[in-house]
């Protein structure tokens, strides 16, 4: 069992000058309170907080962080309060302890929503003081040490938020070497075939290992010797669990894992380590595409190395990593290595960089703010929290880590709210690319933007981190509220002219702050945006605002055949920019066949359950609606409704710097809004180019595409009309 001693004695070996009394209170309160507990294993419970604490010291914690390890179980487990913790030990080592006791208390259950908010504490916790997940995560390691003494059952449990949730965090949080340590016992109790197969595997060839690591040990030290370059070299062979994640997640057997055998070289300084790599080459040949550079691209955990895989003869295949001190220091402890540094320098730029390396901490902290479905939280938060990561490059070089797969649209969001609501596309390396275009490691990326453009559904699809979902979303929601209240004013103002009635006479003041009462909507705006989503029926509302003198006298008017099967129609009205001729009271839609826009010769079908749709004359779907052709109506444009239309078009072009903002600036120019914008290029040099557009009638449909035309670069433009085909069942129900 570690002694008291021990964990005095190695805190003096790093900091002579820690407050080691602090310690000695701590042991003797937590020896006090824990007197007469056993653990499963038969040891005294101390056992354990002294194990944690020793745990605390190996990454070099400061005096508070090792004493609330030693009373990190005394409110979970004895009688102590928070009270007596604050009177013999403060609030910094109070807070501590209760912030271990408050992750302690988790139950990771199955369910998504208890495991999303699970996640939030785990969080939430990190971002007071990281030193409450450090003391868990020790917690834990000692635990997985001595698990052997568990149920099967609780073994599995444990096992299981072990791999899924603390090896991740460790791996995330730069501590090397306690990932692996949870990793393998982990494994070994919820895979023990599988386990004992690779151990068995690892064992029968341990000796020929060793040796073959002895004789490249000789040969490296020799040329290092040759170039007066200092090096130490250490076998690093491959962990268990590592070895078996290779094999599932490339789907290869034992023998084809090649890599079993690592090595570490460990030498003073930067330029070494590049001399290192050169000298390994040129001793044996490097495989391409396995020589990673993270000293000049440090993964965000703050990990440094040069990395590179050389085949050995005859056949081995051997891994290096090579780093300084320093650097070692680091991949092993992360961020724990800095936390003392950064008490004593606060203001070293330094310390402001490791901060800066963190700072996904609290990005995700303030994401999740904004998340409500605990499905969503908990898929963003397995993103943000655990990625492979790519490493890209502002057009000023400053260095971002985003999740594999991200696009264009994530790192436009990172740079700014503003910036991505108006990214219309990128250059990556120069070159446009779409956006759905996925980020490598060492891209350039330059995000275009229109003052004009907005965030499409769409790219909720393709987007990757938690910051650029929620961002889009909330714009969305803002926007599809607004539209919603408008649509929800036209259909009451709509409705209201059924009653010969204008709105004034209607909506007053008293009688609408009556309905929102009863209604239980908290403001005008509210209810509007409920009749517009559909959620509350406009109606409802004339039952509670409209005279019944003015009822009854609509209910006489409502006569004529045509006008029962309008009345019958429960869809919503589109707002509406045309004339049913010799009738008012309608409903319509716009075929979405032809998209007809202001200036398009139309006619109208009457669709039994959708109202009147309207179609361009040429439209091909025409000929199929003929088997009923007393359904058609004849019906114009109302010139006085300015309503807009979507249109796409199609735009062939040189690829050429600037000409997507060329193209955007020339529409924004005509006041026309862009909906959605998709980009294609080729191999020679040219683009594609489909923008949906808002516009009000044929006449500034086609300024806009004279104005595009006018362009440098521009080969082509063309308005699109997107025929499809209707079942001939649709247009009968």
């Amino acid at each position: 069992m570690v002694r008291v001693e021990d964990i005095t004695e190695a805190i003096h070996s790093y900091n002579p000058e820690a407050n080691i009394d602090i310690i000695w209170k701590a042991y003797v309160y937590s020896a006090k309170v824990h007197r007469g507990q056993v653990r499963l294993s038969g040891e005294p419970y101390l056992s354990h907080p002294l194990e944690v604490a020793h745990i605390l010291t190996k990454l070099k914690m400061d005096e508070s962080c090792v004493a609330a390890g030693l009373l990190h179980d005394t409110i979970e487990d004895t009688i102590s309060t928070l009270e007596e913790l604050r009177e013999h030990f403060g609030e910094e080592i109070l807070s501590l302890v209760d912030g271990v006791t408050k992750i302690s208390r988790i139950e990771f259950a199955s369910s998504e929503e208890q495991q999303a908010e699970n996640y939030r504490k785990m969080i939430l916790a990190m971002s007071k003081d990281i030193r409450v997940i450090l003391i868990k995560l020790a917690d834990r390691l000692h635990n997985m040490r001595t698990l052997e003494y568990m149920s099967t059952d609780k073994r599995e449990k444990i096992s299981r938020e072990t791999l899924d949730i603390f090896a991740p965090l460790a791996n995330r949080l730069g501590i090397g070497w306690m990932k692996l340590e949870l990793e393998d016992p982990a494994f070994k109790y919820l895979y023990p075939d599988k386990y004992k197969e690779i151990m068995d595997r690892v064992a029968e060839k341990y000796e020929e290992r060793v040796k073959f690591i002895e004789n490249i040990a000789v040969v490296i030290n020799k040329e290092l010797d040759k170039a007066d370059v200092k090096g130490k070299v250490i076998g690093r062979p491959k962990h268990y669990y590592s070895i078996y994640k290779k094999m599932i997640d490339q789907s290869i057997s034992f023998d084809q894992v090649f890599d079993i055998i690592g090595l570490r070289i460990i030498t003073d300084t930067v330029k070494d380590c590049y001399s290192i790599l050169g000298i390994i080459h040129s001793i044996w040949k490097p495989i391409p595409g396995k020589i990673k550079d993270y000293i000049a691209m440090p993964k965000a955990n703050m990990y440094q190395s040069l990395h590179t895989t050389v085949i050995v003869p005859p056949s081995n295949r051997v891994e290096f990593q090579i780093r300084t001190e320093e650097m070692h220091r680091i991949a092993e402890n992360g961020i724990a290595a800095h936390w003392r540094y950064k008490e004593v320098s606060k203001k070293d730029e330094k310390a402001a960089k490791i901060d800066e390396r963190f700072a996904w901490l609290k990005h995700i902290l303030e994401w999740q703010k904004d998340m409500k479905d605990p499905k969503e939280f908990l898929a963003t938060m397995k993103i943000d929290l655990f990625p492979d990561e790519v490493y890209v490059f502002s057009p000023k070089g400053k260095v971002m880590s985003f999740p594999k797969g991200a696009t264009p649209i994530d790192f436009a969001y990172y740079i700014h709210t503003d910036v991505g609501d108006k990214c219309i596309g990128a250059k990556v390396n120069g070159k446009i690319v779409p956006l759905k275009y996925n980020l490598s490691n060492g891209d350039i990326i330059e995000i275009l933007t229109s003052p004009a453009h907005k965030p499409s559904r769409d790219w909720l699809k393709i987007v990757k981190t938690s910051r650029a979902r929620t961002k889009i979303r909330n714009y969305l929601k803002i926007e599809e509220k607004a539209r919603s209240i408008t649509l929800g004013r036209e259909i009451t103002e709509k409705e209201i002219q059924k009653y010969n009635m204008s709105p004034s006479e209607v909506l007053k003041p008293e009688a609408i702050s009556e309905v929102i009462k009863t209604a239980g909507f908290s403001n005008e705006e509210n209810l509007f945006a409920a009749i517009g989503y559909g959620r509350y029926h406009a109606h409802q509302l004339m039952m509670k605002l409209i005279p019944p003198d003015k009822i009854e006298e609509r209910k006489k008017r409502e006569e004529s055949r045509f006008k029962r099967i309008i009345s019958r129609v429960t869809k919503k009205p589109e707002v509406g920019s045309v004339k049913i001729k010799g009738v008012e009271d309608f409903l319509t839609r716009f075929a979405m066949c032809c998209n007809p826009v202001p200036g398009d010769k139309i006619i109208g079908f009457i669709s039994r359950g959708k109202g009147v749709t309207i179609h361009t004359i040429d439209c091909p779907n025409i000929a199929e609606l003929q088997y009923d052709k007393d359904r058609f109506v004849n019906v114009e444009w109302d010139l006085k409704e300015k309503t807009l239309h979507k249109v796409r078009i199609n735009i062939h072009t040189l690829d050429k710097p600037g000409i997507l903002a060329d193209i955007s600036a020339s529409i924004a120019s005509e006041g026309v809004n862009i909906s959605q914008a998709d980009i294609e290029t080729t191999e020679n040099k040219e683009a594609f180019l489909n923008f949906s557009v808002e516009i009000s009638g044929l006449d500034q449909l086609q300024k806009v595409i004279n104005s595009i035309k006018k362009l440098k670069g521009v080969l082509k433009v063309e308005r699109v009309k997107e025929f499809k085909k209707l079942k001939k069942a649709a247009g009968g129900k």
